[in-house]
């Protein structure tokens, strides 16, 4: 009997089997009323609907969705939309009263709400989530899949025109991931400030370090009046080099902040308000933010940086090393070769992301049932100072039998992580305690194939189901 994977693939393929019996018919495909509320969003919307019915854009220009009211040709629009994709209340407050009056044939898409997006709570407010999510470039890249196949399920005829534009937008996505991913790798920077807290994602994504913000909750317009004179005097300590602000903060807000501080200022567009919409707005906006944020900090390139991240992680195979696994025998390289490897990076104190990312690389292999054998899970420990033997043995089997832990010397460890390309860092929160320091890292899945040959390196928010796709990928 099929598995419930191969069930999803043959449910795709013949959605693609029935668009090319109708286009062989001359079928007409309909009318697909498409409505996105923000640029980010639009961009890769209307780049999987090139060629055909063009999506539309509700909050245009250098609109504040905050702050936005819908006219009443948008809301009449909305009642006729065959799907309407938003993020959350959370960003869109305008929108949840409207929804509620839409028809029952209308499909409704709240981003926040999809469980393979990788969503954060607000800093300052668990219970809220931070609608931010698409400057984590690898959220896009989930976020492309979940597009394409409910423009397919909603418009099959045309699944061949929504297949070849993902390829195309794949193609562009990866790039800028992968420019992202090694961009800030091995590099060294000033301390920023942020005005709006809108750069979470990307901090966790590419460990990039924001030492402070003034207002957390970006809805409010002003900061209090304490917590301004606050941060006035925090970036008139010479301790920070760079505040990053959003398009809209008025230059009179920044000179209340800043005073007569020497700061480089830095003008973020998260929501990509400055840029025309359209496919190319995503791209253009994670590059433009890229670029802001690195000349603010006066980011520069430590010693052979550029000659490391020349190189492609793909065109080497894993280096020599000697590690100890957790009943404390020693295993090195050789002795990982004949299945594929899945390797994580992590440390066991870490409160979210490694057991997260853990989880999904073991669920992905029960999902796969006997295939799995192919393959063998590792967790590689970035923090052998506190990462002992036992402690490792006690975290792994929280998981699974399969899994391996494996911890080293400091420098067995820093010289396998520079090999995959891993960056990690010490960070102690409470000086008063500086034992309890939480350490900033890289986190991806790499695949490592039988030969010891790099395969692929896997974002860590992928859902276990897509995890689990690639891995079949491979072996059948």
């Amino acid at each position: 009997m099929p598995s419930p994977l191969q069930h999803q693939r043959l449910h795709f393929v013949l959605l693609l089997l029935i668009a090319g019996l109708l286009g062989s018919h001359a079928a007409v495909a309909k009318s697909l009323h498409v409505v996105v509320s923000i640029k980010p969003i639009h961009s890769i919307v209307s780049g999987l609907m090139a060629g055909g019915d063009q999506p539309e854009l509700l909050v245009s220009g250098d609109a504040n969705p905050y702050h936005y009211q819908l006219s009443k040709a948008q809301k009449s629009s909305l009642q006729k939309a065959d799907l309407i994709i938003w993020t959350g209340v959370e960003l869109e407050p305008f929108l949840p009263a409207e929804l509620k009056k839409l028809n029952s044939s209308s499909r409704v898409l709240e981003l926040l709400d999809n469980p393979d997006i990788k969503v954060l709570p607000q800093r300052n407010d668990e219970s809220r989530r931070d609608p931010y999510f698409w400057l984590d470039s690898r959220n896009a890249l989930i976020l492309l899949d979940t597009l394409t196949r409910l423009l397919i399920d909603l418009d099959p005829v045309r699944s061949h025109m929504y297949v070849r534009n993902r390829s195309k937008i794949l193609a562009t996505l990866s790039k800028v991931d992968r420019e992202l991913e090694y961009g800030y790798r091995g590099m060294k920077a000033g301390v920023g400030y942020l005005y709006y807290d809108t750069l979470q994602y990307f901090e966790q994504a590419y460990a990039l370090k924001i030492r402070g913000t003034l207002l957390l909750n970006v809805a409010n317009a002003k900061p209090d009046t304490g917590r301004l004179l606050k941060a006035h005097a925090k970036l008139n300590s010479g301790d920070y080099r760079c505040l990053l602000a959003e398009t809209d903060v008025t230059d009179e807000q920044i000179q209340l902040l800043t005073g007569e501080a020497k700061i480089n200022i830095g003008r973020l567009d998260s929501l990509g308000r400055q840029f025309k919409p359209g496919p190319e707005l995503y791209a253009k906006l994670m590059r433009y933010n890229t670029q802001v944020i690195k000349q603010c900090l006066e980011i520069k390139d430590s010693q052979n940086t550029a000659v490391q991240n020349s190189n492609s992680l793909s065109t080497h195979p894993v280096g020599h090393f000697i590690l100890v696994n957790q009943r404390g025998k020693q295993v090195t390289d050789r002795d990982m070769l004949g299945k594929y490897q899945l390797i994580y990076f992590g440390y066991t104190s870490c409160p979210d992301i490694c057991p997260m990312s853990l989880h999904v690389m073991i669920q992905a292999l029960k999902n796969i049932g006997d295939k799995a054998e192919a393959f063998q899970p590792y967790f590689i420990s970035i923090d052998p100072e506190r990462d002992t033997q036992t402690v490792v043995q006690d975290y792994v089997k929280y998981f699974d039998d399969r899994l391996i832990g494996l911890t080293g010397s400091p420098g067995m460890t820093a010289s396998m992580a520079k090999h995959f390309r891993v960056r990690y860092e010490k960070v102690i929160t409470d000086p008063a305690q500086p034992e309890n320091y939480q350490m900033d890292h890289t986190s991806s899945i790499f695949i490592i194939d039988p030969e010891g040959q790099f395969v692929a390196r896997v974002a860590s928010n992928i859902s276990a189901t897509q995890m689990a796709d690639r891995l079949l990928e491979l072996v059948e």
